[in-house]
């Protein structure tokens, strides 16, 4: 026999305070930027962030609260300290030729605000100038002479045309609808009467000359026309030269201070012309001799897109709602009369806009989230450039209204993607891009290697994380009792949790029960409450499952002996609690032809991975006893007085107990509970969640009486990672609770079965397996039909089967 009963001292590994060696604050402060134990997440990390070639960028993946961001900002600030970030200015101005297309303009840090406010301060001299060299005398001096030369030309011509008609008897008279010409005697008009009695010839002459008069005061019109013309050509180029004489100071200044900067020289002498051609703008009207409205000028204005300089355009920026427009940016409108307009004024900066040059965290699953956010990222980073386009006009061709189209800007930036692997591994399969862009993934581990380098390092970091705080300090033994609650959080006594929010969390709490009982640090004793009362929060179901058992409510013997059934043990979490209890399985046998019947499965109660170990129960029990004969033998399993699925192979061992008890009629101990799988050669396996199964099973007996006979059986590959608690240490220490550790299915039989496990191959009564043997010999006689055994031997078999009454 193999079983070794596990003393006191193996239970629980407990941190010794004194490893911790009293972290003081220096080496807090040294270990609180950086994440303790995940060098493999950090140099892959330092990996992606340093390479400058496009689609290096990289997926954190790990459980929440494991600190992937801290790490990531860890790795990314390290980053900076060397190679700083390559931050630009962004801004849009207008595109005076083609408004709907704004053009975007990067600038040097800082130079963004300085040239909105150039462009403001040159308007607002402009506005001032303009008007002013309109309302000067040498203005109005030139407007006058331009007015008297034309009135000069016209009113010339008109005047030869009136001599012209005095002379052939004519005279020219200026009506509402123009000028005509009528015959004359002296100076005065003829009337019809007269002009009818007038000869024949002479009626004809005048008739003749008034046609003739009348052709040539057309001309002398249409030369008046083109005269106009040319008066408002040369008062346009009078108004363009003094506002360009107004105007060439002011830009040629502005010009001077921007020469290093071609696009905005540029776009100075885009502002020059334009102002020259629009001087109007910048004139009170005539009608109320006040200024024009504002709404004219804010064509001149420089929209501030991105301003690297103030703190809201970190190096880092971490997206908190990562939505198309929130990523890629978005353009505004205004309603107006009943219309929706906008221009490029209107145009707000995205994430990718604000993080262009350093580094963009982003929350897989937020992003994941957001309707075509995944879409819109990939394209901004596929094309090395953010353009701002509205979703419904990119998907699908159409919009409400019109749109803007802002010159696209150039994108240089990282994407940090922090999220579960799960999400890692969707994106990987479901999409042929990711790998493209995301070349590098940093796995986090789930836990961390319990040394003591390890532990000084964790205790160091949530000390500092309190005292950033501003809570009390924790003392030694406070530390090591919070980590071995990571230990035992991690399943493992040689292993830590990786879960720090989880750990800073039971500290905080803590502390506030430390500062209500008025002590100036954190002790062991508070650190245990917080843990104590943490469990008993989410222990409701596990309360009313251990008063049902109480009650017999679910019938869970803990005395005695009985054929065919077994305390198996389960565990379940409710929130970030496991909690364990146990759970009656029972066998039953008779003739058959070697089927092991599954009723969880049957019922679709049961798991994969349950009916997967049925399954190796049956190929084991075939392999042991009935390698040349047929296993005759139709067994049932089932978990009593279970109302959901069943999951798992954890209770592989426990069955196989109850079937081997139900095939030799061997009776098993009620006091014992039993966790394991098992492979196809007896084998016993390690299972999870073993603390918890081992304390629900302890807990259930305490309440009942412990008498000194109650344990567990648990895999001796689990021995040496146990992290019990104190009580059911202290238990062992006393005698009154054992805890076995089985490294083969035989070590279980014998004890829970209380007999020799032996050689199969040697039937008898004296051992397990060759009672076992023996029996199943029996059903395989009593199958083919032969009759070796009298018919009172073979009644006397029945009877003795589970259900049925010993004669």
């Amino acid at each position: 026999m193999s079983a070794r009963t596990l003393r006191p001292e193996e239970l629980a590994m407990r941190c010794d305070p004194a490893v911790l060696d009293g972290p003081d604050a220096a080496a807090a402060d040294a270990a609180a930027p950086g994440i303790v134990g995940q060098e493999r997440a950090s140099r892959a990390l330092e990996l992606a962030i340093a390479m400058r070639s496009p689609g290096w960028h990289t997926y954190v993946a790990g459980p929440p609260g494991s600190g992937r961001r801290s790490l990531v900002r860890a790795a990314i600030d390290a980053h900076l300290v060397g190679e700083p970030a390559r931050r630009s200015d962004w801004v849009y101005v207008n595109d005076f030729g083609r408004p709907h297309r704004p053009i975007a303009i990067e600038l040097p840090v800082g130079r963004g605000a300085a040239l909105r406010e150039e462009i403001r301060a040159l308007v607002e001299e402009l506005s001032t100038t303009i008007p002013a060299v309109f309302e000067s005398e040498e203005y109005a001096a030139a407007i006058q002479q331009l007015t008297t030369d034309f009135k000069e030309q016209a009113e010339r011509a008109l005047a030869e045309v009136g001599e012209e008609a005095e002379r052939r008897g004519l005279a020219m008279l200026r009506t509402p609808v123009g000028f005509t010409f009528a015959p004359r005697r002296g100076d005065s008009v003829i009337t019809p009467e007269a002009f009818a009695a007038l000869p024949a010839a002479e009626r004809e002459a005048l008739q003749h000359a008034m046609g003739e008069l009348q052709d040539r005061l057309l001309q002398v019109l249409r030369a008046s026309m083109r005269l106009r013309k040319e008066h408002a050509d040369r008062l346009r180029t009078l108004n363009r030269s003094m506002t360009k004489l107004a105007v060439d100071h002011v830009v040629d200044e502005a010009l001077a201070r921007w020469s290093d900067v071609v696009a905005v020289r540029t776009h100075l002498e885009a502002v020059r012309a334009a102002v020259i051609d629009d001087a109007d703008a910048f004139r009170p009207r005539e009608d109320t001799e006040t200024p024009a409205p504002a709404e004219p000028l804010a064509r001149y204005e420089v929209n501030l897109l991105v301003d690297a300089h103030t703190g809201d355009h970190e190096a880092v920026v971490e997206a908190d709602l990562p939505t198309w427009q929130n990523l890629i940016g978005r353009v505004d409108h205004v309603a107006q009369f009943g219309m929706l307009l906008t221009d490029f004024r209107h145009i707000k900066a995205g994430l990718l806009h604000r993080a262009n040059g350093g580094f963009l965290v982003v929350d897989a699953l937020k992003l994941l989230s957001q309707p075509f956010a995944w879409v819109a990222l990939k394209r901004a980073l596929l094309r090395r450039e953010i353009r701002i386009e509205p979703v419904a006009e990119m998907l699908y061709g159409m919009a409400s209204t019109v749109q803007l189209e802002p010159q696209p800007i150039p994108l240089s930036v990282k994407v940090v993607l922090v999220g579960d692997r799960e999400i890692c591994e969707l994106l990987r399969t479901n999409d042929p891009e990711f790998d493209e862009l995301f070349r590098v993934v940093a796995d986090l581990e789930d836990d961390l290697p319990r040394d003591a380098a390890t532990q000084r390092a964790l205790a160091a970091t949530l000390a500092a994380r309190l005292r950033a705080d501003g809570l009390l300090a924790p003392d030694a033994a406070a530390l090591a009792c919070v980590i071995d609650h990571g230990a035992r959080r991690a399943g493992d006594a040689t292993r830590i949790d990786a879960g720090i929010r989880h750990l800073i969390d039971v500290l905080h709490e803590a502390e506030h029960r430390a500062r209500a009982a008025g002590r100036t640090t954190i002790g062991a004793e508070d650190v245990a409450r917080a843990i104590a009362d943490r469990r008993e929060r989410s222990r409701r179901v596990d309360a009313r499952l251990r008063d049902a058992m109480m009650r017999d409510l679910i019938a869970i013997q803990t005395q005695g002996t009985r054929t065919g059934q077994v305390n198996g043990l389960a565990a379940y979490r409710v929130g970030d609690q496991t909690f364990g209890a146990p759970s009656r399985i029972t066998a039953t046998t008779r003739v058959g032809e070697g089927q092991v019947l599954d009723i969880q499965r049957e019922t679709q109660m049961g798991g994969p991975i349950h009916s997967r170990g049925v399954m190796i129960l049956g190929a084991f029990l075939a392999s042991r006893f009935a390698r040349l004969r047929p296993l005759a033998v139709h067994a049932s399993l089932v978990f009593e007085q279970t109302y959901g699925p069943v999951e798992g192979d954890s209770a592989s061992l426990a069955e196989l107990v109850a079937l081997i008890s139900s095939i030799g009629d061997l009776p098993v101990c009620q006091s014992l509970a039993v966790t394991g799988s098992v492979d196809q050669f007896g084998t016993v396996q390690a299972v999870g969640a073993v603390d918890e199964k081992v304390e629900g099973f302890f807990d259930l007996c305490v309440a009942r009486g412990l008498d000194g006979t109650h344990g567990v059986i648990v895999p001796a590959s689990n021995a040496a990672r146990l992290m019990l608690r104190e009580d059911v240490v202290e238990a062992v220490r006393a005698g009154r609770f054992a805890v076995h550790a089985v490294a083969h299915a035989d070590d279980a039989l014998e004890l829970l079965l209380g007999l020799p496990a032996g050689d199969p191959a040697m039937p008898g009564e004296s051992t397990v397996n060759g009672r076992v043997a023996r029996r199943l010999r029996e059903y395989a006689t009593l199958r083919r039909g032969d009759t070796p055994v009298s018919a009172r031997r073979a009644v006397r078999l029945a009877r003795r089967m589970p259900g049925g009454e010993d004669a």
